[in-house]
């Protein structure tokens, strides 16, 4: 369902997810959309809950708070008001009601905006039309690389990842798309790979006036995807008339001659943006590349990755991945010095593994200089490093927002850059930004987690609870997200149910890897002191990542653990008695 319409005065436009009224623009997380899409099909009907349910969770459970939150979600966007509805009323015991008239939109979408830069692009995900669907990570690492091509271009603005495949498997308006990032130029194509041939279509838009500035179609054998990404990007910048002092260099770098090795790689490092589950299949693929070419740099730094962010999210123990995450973003430096992404690497295991602040800050300043884009890298270094440990705030959060800038529709940029809102005491705008990045990617777990963060750091443990929720049933019971919500029930008072959680924890601790920094925290929560000192030594005992990050002093919701006496002494024994200033 394409077409738009008109909700009282909002034109609603579910391709997009969006609503917009007078200049304004909110984005809707899918279920909220699929609501409001149901109650707009009856307008001046009352919708049972059941009825809703049926329309938007056939054959799944949910709770009826999980509808009540997405009402709340559509009054909130809509600047309706439950007592004085002029939108969406609530029927009591029945269910809900459309007041606003719905009618099919007739209105055009806006030219792009007068504020985009005049040499700027964003390229969409290109289309995967092989019969294969194993080949849509081939057309997703495609289009990444032309990314990267584009980025060394000096004078060209190009819109990160994250933001581009915002628009992936929807019908776009490109006029909407160049309104809503700024920019002036789309690059669109489909990748249609059969053996060893692989056809490849691109064409440049304008986003002005929707008109065709350049397109090509490659017909060539499979070795030849390195020259056709050189040919797209060098013939965008002369179609755009842009000068860069590159002397022939080429914009695309061949990172391995191992076609196999380059597919394994691409698949690694789509699956590693998904995180949670597919973490581990991440790193099969990444494993792989390397095998088919221990030279292989760029596919290096990306298992040292999937190593760290295994350990990370609780997936494995440190024992069992940080050496060999170590190991991989070595090889990866001394493979290529050059490659940010190594860099890059090597500065998360310092900072979560080896402790080594010295190193950690030098490995993230290079790895910046080398790639001032790369969104990752920044986020890393201006939240975890700068704010979280040496308590650099202001800086922090001016690294993580340019970050945000430069990936203005990305759910992950939002969410680091709420948490260092919360880090930095502006709880109420890091609530505000989480709810933001939410909006933008309703199935991120750790966006939901970073929800729960703030809620609680701003005193709002009720909401904080009902968010937690969604990260739990996203999650599968996250350790992360159970020790929040046993400290929500702590603020509330309701120790009784804290203690509940943490014994839940605990029981699954004796037959799977728990991390202990997560048990520290509901363990406090449930006033089990004795049990949290216990849990908090393990945790720098073992190297747990989670313990350089979750027990800063800079995180509000470590202060339950600050109390301690014994926990600061722990602090000091470790060499962070900088944490302890003012304590």
């Amino acid at each position: 369902m394409h077409k738009s319409y008109k909700v009282g005065s909002w034109i609603v436009d579910p391709s997009l997810n969006s609503m917009s009224c007078d200049g304004r623009m909110v984005r809707l997380e899918p279920k909220v959309m699929e609501v409001l899409l149901c109650l707009a099909q009856h307008p001046g009907e009352t919708l049972s809950k059941e009825q809703l349910f049926q329309a938007v969770w056939p054959n799944v459970i949910v709770t009826e708070d999980v509808l009540k939150r997405c009402i709340a979600e559509l009054r909130r966007a809509f600047d309706d008001d439950a007592r004085n509805p002029h939108i969406i009323e609530t029927i009591s015991k029945r269910g809900y009601r459309l007041l606003a008239p719905v009618s099919e939109s007739t209105e055009t979408s806006p030219a792009a905006a007068e504020s985009a830069v005049t040499d700027s692009i964003v390229v969409l995900p290109f289309a995967n039309m092989s019969p294969d669907p194993e080949n849509e990570y081939f057309a997703d690492g495609i289009t990444e690389e032309i990314i990267d091509a584009l980025s060394q271009i000096e004078g060209l603005l190009v819109v990160a990842r994250s933001s581009a495949f915002s628009f992936k498997g929807k019908y776009v308006d490109l006029r909407i798309v160049g309104e809503q990032l700024k920019v002036r130029t789309v690059l669109e194509g489909s990748v249609r790979r059969a053996d060893n041939r692989l056809r490849i279509t691109a064409q440049l838009v304008s986003t002005t006036d929707g008109y065709h500035l350049w397109s090509e179609r490659y017909e060539r054998e499979l070795k030849d995807v390195f020259a056709i990404q050189e040919e797209i990007a060098q013939a965008i910048a002369q179609r755009l008339r842009i000068t860069f002092p590159w002397g022939g260099k080429p914009l695309v770098k061949i990172s391995t001659p191992n076609l196999e090795a380059y597919q394994s790689y691409l698949k690694g490092q789509t699956l590693l943006y998904k995180r949670g589950s597919a973490i581990p299949r991440a790193l099969v693929s990444c494993r792989r590349a390397v095998e088919l070419d221990p030279s292989y740099a760029l596919a290096w730094a990306c298992l040292a990755n999937c190593y760290t962010l295994l350990c990370w999210y609780g997936g494995e123990a440190p024992h069992r991945c940080m050496p060999k995450a170590t190991e991989a973003a070595r090889r990866a430096a001394a493979l290529d010095p050059s490659l940010a992404e190594a860099h890059s690497a090597q500065a998360l295991l310092s900072l979560l593994y080896s402790r080594d602040r010295a190193e950690t800050e030098r490995e993230f300043t290079r790895a910046v200089q080398l790639n001032p884009k790369d969104i990752q890298a920044l986020a890393w270094y201006g939240c975890f490093y700068l704010q979280l440990s040496e308590g650099r705030l202001t800086e922090g959060m001016e690294q993580v927002k340019l970050a945000l800038t430069s990936d203005p529709l990305s759910g992950y940029a939002h969410t680091q850059y709420a948490l260092t809102c919360v880090v930095a005491g502006k709880t109420a705008e890091g609530v505000e930004v989480c709810r933001r990045a939410v909006e933008l990617d309703s199935e991120s777990f750790v966006a939901n987690w970073v929800l729960q963060v703030a809620l609680l750091s701003n005193r709002e443990p009720e909401a904080a609870l009902l968010a937690g929720e969604a990260a739990l049933a996203m999650s599968g019971r996250s350790p992360w997200s159970m020790a929040l919500v046993a400290m929500g029930f702590a603020d509330l008072g309701r120790v009784p149910e804290a203690d509940a959680v943490y014994c839940e924890m605990q029981a699954r601790a004796r037959h799977q890897f728990v991390q202990p920094t997560s048990l520290a925290f509901a363990a406090a929560a449930a006033s089990k002191e004795e049990e949290a000192i216990r849990h908090a030594r393990e945790a720098f005992e073992i190297h747990d990542p989670n313990s350089q990050i979750f027990f800063s002093r800079y995180l509000p919701v470590s202060a339950r653990l600050y109390r301690y006496p014994r926990f600061r002494e722990i602090l000091a024994q470790i060499g962070r008695s900088d944490w302890l200033r003012d304590c």
